[in-house]
């Protein structure tokens, strides 16, 4: 799996869960603190953050609890 695909699959959940309303590029970017260029060129494949690759396999070996678990303490730690 490319990391472009982690984020389009990544991207496409999040449109899910909002009842499937788009969301943009910019709006996208604008929530994770980055410009809308370093998202856009993730998304198509042109630029590749090593961390994300790695995280995504970290998470692949845990248990779907467990995944759960750690997302929601990470979510914690960025309101923080």
């Amino acid at each position: 799996m490319q990391i472009d695909d982690l984020f389009n699959i990544l991207h496409n959940a999040l449109e899910s869960q909002k009842n499937g309303r788009k969301i943009s590029l910019k709006d996208m970017s604008a929530s994770l603190g980055i410009s809308m260029r370093t998202y856009q060129d993730w998304k198509l494949g042109r630029a590749k953050p090593q961390a994300a690759a790695v995280v995504m396999k970290m998470l692949g070996e845990l248990e779907d609890d467990e995944i759960i678990r750690v997302v929601r303490k990470i979510n914690k730690l960025k309101d923080s």
